[in-house]
């Protein structure tokens, strides 16, 4: 009786102690809400830096067009490609859209993995492997001999003059493919599926995965304007006024900005709020000094912040 009584006592004791030094640690990661609206006034600043043609090329929140110059109407049908790519998996799926009367969307899709190698290695092989999987997906559904409007996902930042084209400014997270930073990604993918000479689509869009959601949402609610994503890195894009993009020419109506916030506080503009544990991670990624705002607190990351902090 006296050794259970003590054996109970012992594991309350080291339950307490593990709590405090959870707690502790967790500390340094809480904000105050004086500290969280100082915080969204810093954001607002970058964006607004992002949006004028005079400072974006020094901003860190670079606010990219997408030339996508609305949300969904529910007047939306057909038959459509869909190709996801933002990480270490992708997805091609195959999107049917109705509006007999109400609105369905049927989907078939296929996840694929894309290994570390060809994540780190030539950027033709890249796309050569996103080109198979796709033929790949047509094969399985018996619809290779067909022609499908397709539109691409591509979750990384890059530079658009138009719909159909989208440079890579670099890339995020776990890539690192060689040859593709500066290029047309919509040209790569179309170069893969050309060799490969067993199938076609028509390209007519390539957006962001944060613009995929808000159209996504935006289908079944029309107020919808903002698209979030939280996962292996975060951002955000929303329906700006087209007078205050001075990026582009025109202020007649409103386009869909990407405001690639995984940037916010390179410049420094976070530098009192980083902790030891937010320094050592950025120092063993991929990308030192790259995405501070996404390193804090985006999944990739997260597993590091714990085993920085057991050090």
């Amino acid at each position: 009786m006296l050794a259970s009584s003590l054996l109970a006592n012992y594991c309350t004791e080291l339950h307490d102690d593990q709590a405090l030094k959870v707690d502790k640690y967790l500390h340094h990661f809480q904000l105050s809400d004086k500290t969280l609206m100082d915080l969204s006034v810093r954001f607002r600043r970058e964006m607004d830096r992002g949006l004028s043609r005079d400072t974006n090329p020094t901003a860190a929140v670079k606010m990219l067009p997408t030339f996508v110059r609305s949300t969904p109407d529910g007047t939306e049908q057909g038959e459509f490609l869909a190709l996801d790519l933002g990480g270490s998996n992708f997805r091609v799926l195959l999107v049917k859209v109705m509006a007999n009367g109400k609105q369905e969307v049927e989907m078939e899709n296929q996840i694929y993995e894309i290994p570390e190698h060809i994540m780190r290695g030539c950027g033709s092989e890249l796309f050569d492997h996103i080109a198979d999987c796709l033929a790949n997906f047509l094969e399985k559904l018996g619809i290779k001999d067909k022609k499908l409007p397709l539109g691409f996902t591509f979750s990384f930042p890059c530079q658009q003059t138009k719909l159909d084209e989208s440079v890579l400014v670099y890339w995020t997270k776990s890539f690192r493919a060689y040859g593709v930073e500066g290029k047309d990604v919509v040209s790569l993918l179309k170069k893969s599926i050309q060799k490969r000479g067993d199938f076609d689509v028509d390209i007519l869009a390539v957006i962001n995965d944060t613009v995929g959601t808000m159209m996504t949402c935006g289908y079944d609610d029309h107020h919808c304007e903002i698209g979030l994503i939280v996962g292996t890195g975060t951002n955000a894009c929303y329906m700006e006024q087209m007078r205050n993009l001075e990026l582009l020419d025109g202020d007649e109506g409103r386009m869909c900005v990407n405001t690639e916030w995984g940037a916010f506080g390179d410049d420094g503009a976070l530098e009192d709020l980083r902790t030891h544990v937010d320094r050592e991670i950025d120092a063993g990624s991929l990308n030192p000094g790259k995405q501070l705002f996404e390193k804090m607190i985006s999944g990739l990351y997260l597993g590091g912040s714990g085993a920085v902090s057991s050090w």
